[in-house]
């Protein structure tokens, strides 16, 4: 028995070891992880059989580049969704590379960090019958892609509605296209992408949009190292600018570059304004050129001391990002490695309550084994606990010190955005009050920009006020709504929190700035937030009094 319990603690001790070379095997020459995936053979332009029967398409590219970042290789079966999901669910397949979020799905699946948002659609003929709601499809024949997300959505919100199951995006708009029931629900860019293929012109989206759908990486939770591995490789594309390069070249097909007349009618006329208010100041300049430089010397003075910052804040992002990737990889090892030592302890315990009852009192590391029993789960997640944290704290340093992309051209909706990230934070605003508004202009404003950006600043915003509420009672509200002129669009986040000092109010946008350092603050989300908006040509303010409550403003330019 003795014996047993000296192979047991050997084999406790190299476990980190061996699960480290099969992390790193590729790096050492051996022979490299085959990960099977199954995807779509017919969801372009995500995913696709071409003319030549090879698999392409976004997430394929995707998949295939994190394959290459991270080590390992891909072996890719095409198939009709239905196939795909099932071998996933009885492990046919170890991943899919291109699953919808549910919280449904989430019971037995788990996700990686999303890769793109996708919005669903009701089509109908244009000659057809219309609704302004899914919810009024009650009754209606609605055609959708056997086993997908939308499917399981009628099925779980309009159960009035008569389901026709189709194996794919394609046989659904043929079907539809022919006169053959009402309507079809789908993902928006597959069916715009493959109604133009196939010149489906009688086709047109009607209703309000379903909200989007995050399509990620899942796995079932036996290969949850696998789905870690793909999160990480996502995040080192997305840092690198390759994620954006791939996705550039699958969807930047779909976007139409029109130059309506009545808007260079427009861009004419306030152009000819322009040069008449250039003509009238410079019959005024010459009177305020000595004011102007008077006020360029003290700003030159102001400019010196700026330059002087900058200087310093540049260093500190190339310094933060360095440590930033020496940190992520140790890091990543103790997340993988702590749930298996967990396991192994707790496989353990039978056979050292066994030897306890031979040999009583036995003493293990110095400490008697009773008391390792009771403590080491405590142990373990307190050392969980704090992997996590380094975690968060390592990923808001990338976000500090990554730079703002150039091309911010993306046109956004700016309500979808923000019921975007509302879904995302829906917890945490049910756990801190039960009293949240919104309000959203009527008017959709939409500006230019990145929208996984802007939903990251309303999600900081949001948590803040979330963190600073002290009752359920208290409100938590946020609203977006034009400016007088209309040329700008504000995000207003309003708590009944427990305010914040005047004099720490002017910091709040400094980097490593917190009033939460006891609870883990970091200093760096405000910081990073303000930076985004100040990258989309926007201004970020705050005005609170101290017990009552703190308004948080992001203003941004309308998209012309």
């Amino acid at each position: 028995m003795m014996r047993k319990f000296i192979w047991l603690i050997l084999a406790l001790c190299f476990t980190p070891f061996t699960l480290a070379e099969q992390h790193l095997g590729p790096s050492l020459g051996m022979q490299k992880r085959v990960v099977h995936i199954a995807a779509d053979y017919n969801y372009p332009p995500y995913e696709f059989v071409d003319e030549d029967g090879t698999p392409t398409g976004y997430t394929v590219e995707l998949s295939y580049a994190i394959a290459e970042v991270m080590g390992f290789d891909i072996e890719l079966t095409m198939t009709d969704w239905q196939s795909a999901y099932t071998g996933l669910l009885d492990g046919t397949f170890d991943a899919l590379q291109n699953i919808a979020y549910s919280d449904e799905r989430a019971q037995t699946i788990i996700f990686s960090s999303p890769h793109s948002i996708v919005n669903q659609s009701l089509f109908a003929r244009k000659d057809g019958p219309h609704v302004n709601d899914i919810k009024e499809a009650a009754g209606y024949e609605v055609i959708v892609q056997n086993a997908s997300i939308m499917h399981e959505y009628l099925q779980r919100n309009v159960p009035d509605a008569i389901i026709i199951p189709a194996a794919t995006h394609s046989a659904a708009l043929r079907l539809l296209a022919s006169g053959k029931h009402e309507f079809a629900l789908t993902a928006n860019s597959p069916s715009l992408y493959l109604s133009k293929e196939m010149g489906l012109s009688n086709l047109e989206p009607i209703a309000r949009p379903v909200a989007g759908q995050r399509l990620s990486y899942g796995a079932l939770p036996a290969n949850e190292d696998l789905i870690a591995l793909f999160s990480e490789g996502l995040t080192i594309l997305k840092n690198t600018g390759r994620q954006q390069a791939i996705y550039d070249k699958w969807f930047g097909t779909l976007e139409q570059s029109k130059v309506p007349w009545k808007k260079l009618g427009q861009y004419a006329f306030y152009t000819i304004l322009a040069l008449l208010f250039i003509l009238g100041g410079i019959m005024i300049w010459n009177r305020m050129l000595r004011k102007e430089v008077e006020r360029r010397s003290l700003q030159i003075k102001a400019q010196q001391e700026q330059l002087i910052q900058a200087d310093k804040m540049a260093s500190l992002g190339v310094l933060v990002s360095g440590v930033a990737h020496e940190i992520n990889n140790p890091t990543g090892l103790l997340m993988l490695n702590l749930p298996i030592l967990r396991g192994a302890w707790e496989d353990a315990l039978p056979y050292l309550d066994e030897i306890e009852q031979e040999n009583q009192g036995i003493m293990l590391g110095g400490l008697s084994y009773q008391r390792l029993k009771a403590e080491i789960p405590y142990l373990l997640d307190e050392m969980q606990h704090s992997t996590d944290r380094i975690r968060n704290i390592v990923n808001d340093l990338k976000d500090f010190a990554r730079e703002q992309p150039d091309a911010l051209s993306q046109e956004v909706d700016l309500n979808q955005v923000v019921e975007t990230s509302i879904r995302l934070v829906d917890k945490s605003i049910r756990s801190a009050t039960d009293h949240f508004n919104v309000h959203l202009d009527l008017r959709q404003p939409r500006i230019m920009g990145n929208p996984q950006r802007i939903e990251q600043v309303i999600i900081n915003l949001v948590l803040n006020a979330c963190d600073a509420i002290e009752h359920p009672s208290a409100t938590l509200a946020i609203s977006t709504t034009l400016s007088a002129d209309q040329k700008e669009v504000f995000v207003v986040v309003e708590d009944e929190g427990c305010g914040i000092e005047q004099e720490a109010l002017a910091r709040l946008t400094e980097p490593f700035f917190t009033t939460k350092r006891d609870h883990g603050g970091t200093g760096l989300g405000l910081s990073v937030s303000a930076g985004i908006v100040k990258a989309h040509k926007g201004r970020l303010s705050f005005s609170s009094t101290l017990g009552k409550g703190t308004v948080a403003v992001a203003s941004f330019p309308i998209a012309p």
